[in-house]
């Protein structure tokens, strides 16, 4: 499978201090793949990296067939679209005034602005100017901005931190139909439900190291006790090892209709994270 973004061995200092850390990755044209981590971890840099605004101290990379000291050229650029701690809207324009110069800037069709509004639940202030709206409105539309252009590949930083769960919603509906489209999507997050619901495959970063990397089902599959979980008609919760000597003990269980749920193990993305670094994912 095509890869749009290759790594190797990727380090970034800042000064003694390393950010990113022998960081190797890749990402398959077509998937979403979550970079998850804590904040300082190192995956607002990494972002930065693969888009040209910081250089790399050491390393291979490349994204989209292109090397690093292309990642500045508005070639590269007009392949990309980015949502990060630096995006930046006109306050004295419009909702869409804004994404009408966004699209002038990309070449993209006007008509373009009202499907991507839609996407991000923003019809409605189309006319409102920037500097009144919400910090979540803000966020959707800087989200929009980055879609504008219907990028090959987007770098989502955090894109639904602002956002309540109706419009988070509406944004993952958005984003899976973008990706259904053909568009490779980088996201980082620390929202798990977020990640499990939208990534084909997440990796696990921790002071600049990577710690893991795989789909979020075989990574709650690997870490899983496999235990049986199960809730009985009066209410007793069980935790049944699996193992074949507990077989009849779940089977006299059945049979005496005393089951009022049954499940195996299976840790959330954050159990795991904490389980493999020591850290909450906050």
């Amino acid at each position: 499978m095509e890869n749009v973004i290759e790594a190797k061995h990727l380090m970034k200092k800042f000064g003694q201090k390393s950010a990113i850390d022998d960081l190797s990755f890749q990402v398959r044209k077509g998937e979403i793949f979550g970079l998850l981590g804590p904040s300082g971890s190192g995956k607002t840099t990494t972002i930065k990296i693969l888009t040209g605004e910081l250089n790399k101290t050491s390393g291979d990379v490349s994204v989209l067939g292109e090397l690093s000291s292309d990642f500045r050229s508005s070639q590269f650029k007009s392949k990309i679209g980015i949502l990060s701690d630096n995006s930046a809207l006109y306050e004295r324009l419009s909702v869409y005034d804004n994404l009408k110069l966004f699209c002038k800037l990309y070449h993209a069709p006007l008509k373009q602005i009202d499907a991507i509004l839609h996407d991000v639940n923003m019809e409605r202030e189309r006319t409102k100017t920037v500097s009144k709206l919400s910090k979540g409105m803000k966020q959707r539309i800087l989200l929009a901005k980055a879609l504008i252009h219907k990028p090959a590949l987007v770098f989502l930083d955090e894109p639904t931190s602002a956002l309540d769960p109706g419009n988070m919603a509406q944004i993952h509906r958005g984003l899976q139909a973008l990706n259904e489209a053909g568009t490779t999507i980088f996201l980082t997050t620390h929202n798990m439900e977020e990640a499990t619901e939208l990534c084909d495959r997440v990796a696990f970063l921790n002071n600049g190291k990577l710690q893991e990397l795989d789909e979020p089902e075989a990574l709650r599959y690997k870490y899983s006790t496999h235990a049986f979980h199960v809730e009985t008609i009066d209410g007793e919760k069980l935790v049944i090892d699996n193992t074949s000597t507990n077989a009849d003990q779940i089977r006299t269980l059945i049979a005496e209709e005393q089951v009022r749920s049954i499940n195996t193990d299976k840790p959330t993305l954050g159990q795991i994270f904490l389980k493999v670094t020591g850290k909450e994912l906050v």
